[in-house]
């Protein structure tokens, strides 16, 4: 038996309330089961019971055995006095108050249904399984998963904003800031992701506000900040921006990052480290305003034509600074600004509106289900129990359902959890 099981059985009061009495035989009514704690204190608070016609308010300890109340010094803790009921599924010792009156004790064993726990322990069965429920998630009522898929949706983008909030305070609130370190961190991808934004941390944004109305400038700036400017390469392009990062290194007193380590191995060319420092730099010359644009925006259409954009004509005929390619376009893809609107722009926008108490959740999901789903092992494996993704909302709420409730087996607080132990036709 675990805790945290009691805790869902007592606030849904799923125990038999026929009859009701403590442990020493005291008639009990439980008219609320209070508000869940989930800070130091005990489990719930503001509970209201009647005990032989006397009515208590005050809070709730649950715990698998009463002596646990011991095992946990809570005898010691001011914090307990105010317990009024102390609620276990076994109880083996009496536990007394600060007056040495015995505490009133609910003993749950016997109290709760053999189907509802036989379907508790299948769901934390110890046996191997991709996701608790594996064999029964795909029998979920869909205007219960459809509800849980948009409430883990925004359940991420409040996680991701805890990487915005930190970027925040280093930056001093500089939205633009955040945003040029976010785009560089998925400019470089899975792969290259940290170092960029090692690259984007390495100058102060504000050098890069005054140089990008020069192209020459700016693409100088970013390769000479990673690293790349550093070989004898006979090509006159290169060599200017050899000699434009000098003058800027003197002018601003740059440091060049120091043990970069960029990967090619293994990439698409269209993913090398060079082209994607190359497109972020010409995104930043050709949109002057750009944090207002893309905050703006609210259609995909949108955000594709606003990432169609020029590169120097170098890089026509190159994915590196090494070796010459032939001659193609390069141009940013709409499953690339897809991966840019998922990881960075959406979670941004979601955070800068939400802290000026504008967001609109349906404009959000909106743009979400515009884009394409995911693909991954993890969006995979859900389609194989049958719970395909027709979006990127899908996807993301996906992830954060197996990522942050079924690794961690926290079926108790997930709805759909909740409903399989709820099914009158639950069968292991």
């Amino acid at each position: 038996m675990r805790e945290d099981f009691l805790h869902y059985v007592w606030s849904y009061k799923l125990f038999s309330m026929l009859d009701l009495q403590t442990f020493n035989n005291n008639r009990l009514k439980v008219l609320k089961s209070g508000a869940h704690n989930l800070n130091s204190g005990p489990d719930f608070l503001n509970a209201t019971i009647v005990i032989d016609n006397l009515i208590w308010v005050g809070a709730v300890e649950i715990h698998v055995k009463s002596s646990d109340w011991y095992l946990h010094n809570h005898e010691i803790d001011d914090n307990y006095d105010m317990v009024i009921l102390h609620v276990v599924w076994e109880h083996d010792t009496e536990i007394f108050d600060p007056n040495n009156q015995p505490i009133p004790t609910l003993e749950l064993k016997g109290l709760i249904a053999e189907e509802l726990l036989h379907r508790y322990q299948n769901l934390i069965s110890k046996e191997l399984r991709w996701i608790p429920c594996e064999k029964l998630i795909a029998t979920t009522d869909p205007f219960v998963l459809s509800n849980w898929l948009e409430r883990l949706y925004f359940e991420r983008l409040e996680h991701k904003s805890s990487l915005i909030d930190e970027l925040l305070i280093a930056t001093k609130n500089d939205y633009e800031a955040v945003l040029f370190q976010l785009l560089a961190k998925n400019f470089g991808l899975k792969n290259n992701g940290e170092a960029f934004l090692r690259l984007a941390q390495s100058f102060r944004f504000s050098i890069l506000r005054k140089e990008r109305f020069d192209v020459l400038n700016l693409q100088a700036l970013l390769f000479g900040q990673a690293g790349f400017l550093l070989d004898k390469i006979e090509d006159p392009y290169y060599k200017r921006l050899q000699e434009t990062y000098a003058y800027l290194q003197v002018k601003y007193r740059l440091k060049p990052m120091r043990n970069n380590r960029f990967e090619f191995f293994r990439m698409r060319p269209t993913n090398f480290p060079t082209l994607r420092i190359a497109q972020l730099g010409a995104m930043y010359h050709t949109h002057q305003q750009l944090f207002s644009e893309l905050m703006s925006f609210v259609t995909k259409e949108e955000y594709y034509q606003f990432f169609t954009m020029r590169l120097p004509d170098f890089w026509n005929t190159h994915y590196t600074f090494q070796k010459t390619s032939p001659k193609r376009i390069k141009k940013i893809t709409k499953s690339f600004v897809d991966l840019l609107l998922i990881n960075t722009i959406i979670p941004l926008k979601f955070n800068y509106l939400k802290s000026r108490g504008e967001v609109d959740t349906t404009v959000f999901l909106d743009l979400i289900q515009q884009l394409r789903p995911e693909k991954n092992t993890i969006i995979s494996k859900f389609t194989t129990l049958s719970i395909p993704s027709k979006s990127a909302f899908d996807t993301q709420a996906l992830l954060e359902l197996k990522n942050k409730y079924c690794d961690r087996k926290k079926c108790l607080h997930c709805a759909i959890g909740n409903s399989l132990l709820r099914k009158s036709n639950f069968k292991a």
